[in-house]
C-alpha cells in the first residue's frame, strides 16, 4: 500500500486555499495537517512535518514561501501567478542547492511544481493552443476574471501566450501584423509578440479565449472555470506527482499524458 502524503495547506483562508484544503481532506491517500495563512511563519514547525505544502497566496509572498518550504525540507505545488524568468530561476537555483544537501545526506531530491492553472480544460485549450500557433498568421489572447484577482495578465494567459511565441519562432514564422500607430495601449501586453488582454468582471471566475486568425478563417479556443472546484482534481494530481519529480516542474501539462 502507498504511503499515506501529509499535505499543508498556504494561504487556507482563502478562497482557492480553503478549497483545496477541503479536497485534501475528502481525498484518499492524502492528509492535511496544517492550514497557514498570512500572519503564519512558514517553517518547519509549522508545516507540521507536511511532505507537501500546497501554496495558493498572493503573487509577493509566493516565491518566499516557496523557498522557506524548501529549506523546511517539503515538495511544493503552486498556484499562485505572478511568476516570471528570474523568479522561476531563483528556486532553481535554491533547489540545486537544497537538493546537493540532501544527496550527500542520501535523501531524496525535492520538486517544485508551478502550473498557472490546475483545471483540466484550461490546460488542454493552452496544449491546443500552442498546437495550432503554428499555422495561422495571427494570434491573440483574451484572459477573463474576476475583479479581486490582483495581477493582470493572468499567468494561465502568459503562459499560453508564451507556448504559442515558442511555436510560432519554431515554425520560423514572421512577426504579426499589425498597422497600429497610436493607441496602442489599448492593444493590451505584449508577451514575446503575442497580445494579452485582461479583462475584469464581477461574477466571472476564470476564463481564456485564445484567438486564431488567417485570411479568410478564424480559430478560437474558449474555456470557462465556472466554479473553483473544477481546479481540485488537478491539484491533487500535482500534489501526487511532485513526489516523484525532483527539480523545477511548470505547467500541469508536463504530468499529464498529453502527446
Amino acid at each position: 500500500m502507498s504511503k499515506t502524503l501529509s499535505v499543508a495547506v498556504l494561504g487556507a483562508a482563502g478562497r482557492m486555499g480553503a478549497t483545496v484544503c477541503r479536497a485534501v481532506d475528502e481525498a484518499a491517500g492524502l492528509e492535511l495537517v496544517a492550514r497557514l495563512d498570512a500572519t503564519d511563519t512558514v517553517d518547519a514547525a509549522g508545516l507540521a512535518g507536511a511532505d507537501v505544502v500546497v501554496d495558493f497566496t498572493v503573487p509577493a509572498a509566493t516565491e518566499g514561501n516557496v523557498h522557506a518550504v524548501l529549506d523546511a525540507g517539503a515538495h511544493v505545488v503552486v498556484g499562485t501567478t505572478g511568476w516570471d524568468d528570474e523568479s522561476r530561476g531563483r528556486v532553481t537555483e535554491h533547489l540545486g542547492r537544497v537538493n546537493a544537501e540532501r544527496d550527500a545526506a542520501g535523501q531524496s531530491g525535492l520538486g517544485v511544481l508551478i502550473a498557472p492553472n490546475f483545471g483540466l480544460s484550461a490546460v488542454l485549450a493552452m496544449t491546443f493552443a500552442a498546437k495550432a500557433a503554428r499555422y495561422f498568421e495571427s494570434a491573440e489572447v483574451v484572459e477573463l476574471h474576476h475583479p479581486d484577482k490582483v495581477d493582470a495578465p493572468s499567468g494561465t494567459a502568459r503562459h499560453t501566450a508564451a507556448a504559442i511565441a515558442r511555436a510560432r519562432a519554431e515554425a520560423g514564422l514572421a512577426a504579426m501584423p499589425d498597422a497600429t500607430e497610436s493607441g496602442i495601449e489599448a492593444r493590451g501586453a505584449d508577451v514575446d509578440g503575442v497580445r494579452v488582454h485582461a479583462v475584469r468582471l464581477r461574477g466571472l471566475v476564470a476564463h481564456e479565449e485564445i484567438l486564431f486568425g488567417n485570411v479568410g478563417e478564424q480559430l478560437v479556443i474558449r474555456q470557462d472555470s465556472f466554479d473553483r472546484a473544477s481546479f481540485m482534481p488537478g491539484v491533487l494530481l500535482a500534489v501526487r506527482e511532485v513526489v516523484s519529480r525532483p527539480g523545477l516542474t511548470v505547467g500541469l501539462e508536463n504530468v499529464l499524458d498529453l502527446s
